[in-house]
């Protein structure tokens, strides 16, 4: 008897040793593990699909390249802007590249270190040209100017502001693809709209619009962009590891390949774009 009740416990100490060992692998397999999603949208240089297929640009390298030093895949999201504030808010979104910060975005999202330095500025048809003198935004106030945002993004704290006055507001006719909004400058269904100045220029070219729009004086804002993390998947240890995989990029002279992959300028770490 006493040999059988050895062996029971044998048995049983092996089967529990085999549990504790089956679930330390199943949580290294889990912790090797790391997959995150990015948004993208056909917004070049930034991101946009190449011709083999991949999503290439330079908040996609950028956040690819961040994400394979923290040992993490990279699931690029296809979707406009305002859906992915929404689903990055809900955890269904874990990585939104080139956001500026807000009070409002900081009740959700982490942000990362500065990644990108383009300015913000208004874009005029140039029948609209000749009929309005505007040094600022503000000054859209006091003229019948048309002026076309897209949806829930936020063109600084000078537009934001605005966007708090009734009279301003009333103004803005809100698209969600810019390139039609393009398209309704040089039909004269709207007089203006802000937008990146790399992208402006580069889609505006491409549509063949150079003659019907020109980049105005009015510079909107000229914050730096960040990289938006979802507070509901991300932590703040991955969001730190994160920064210092981008600083890395910047001091081994990563950050400037990148960009002067995809826009003809020298770039710089300091200016964090075109020198």
């Amino acid at each position: 008897m006493a040999i059988v009740s050895a062996q029971r416990r044998f048995t049983r100490t092996r089967m529990a040793l085999c549990a504790l060992l089956l679930a330390s692998v199943a949580g290294m397999a889990d912790a090797a593990i790391c997959e995150k999603s990015v948004r993208w949208k056909d917004d070049a240089p930034y991101t946009f699909r190449s011709k083999d297929g991949s999503i290439r640009g330079i908040y996609a390298d950028l956040v690819q390249e961040a994400l394979e030093r923290l040992e993490c895949k990279t699931q690029f999201v296809e979707m406009p802007w305002a859906r992915a504030l929404v689903e990055l808010e809900a955890g269904r979104l874990d990585i939104l590249p080139g956001a500026l910060k807000t009070a409002e975005r900081e009740r959700f999202a982490y942000f990362s270190r500065a990644v990108n330095r383009s300015p913000n500025v208004l874009f005029i048809g140039t029948a609209a040209s000749k009929r309005f003198q505007i040094a600022a935004l503000k000054d859209l106030l006091s003229t019948d100017f048309r002026l076309g945002a897209q949806i829930k993004v936020s063109y600084g704290p000078d537009y934001d502001t605005l966007m708090a006055n009734e009279a301003f507001a009333r103004k803005v006719t809100f698209i969600s693809d810019r390139r039609g909004a393009w398209r309704m400058i040089a039909a004269d269904r709207i007089d203006g709209l802000i937008a990146d100045e790399t992208t402006g220029r580069i889609e505006i070219h491409e549509l063949g619009l150079d003659q019907a729009i020109a980049k105005s004086s009015v510079v909107v804002s000229n914050e730096a962009s960040m990289v938006a993390l979802s507070k509901a998947t991300i932590d703040p240890d991955f969001v730190t590891r994160f920064n210092r995989a981008i600083e890395t990029m910047l001091e081994d002279g990563s950050y400037v390949r990148i960009i002067e992959r995809y826009i003809p300028c020298r770039a710089s770490k300091e200016t964090l774009g075109c020198k």
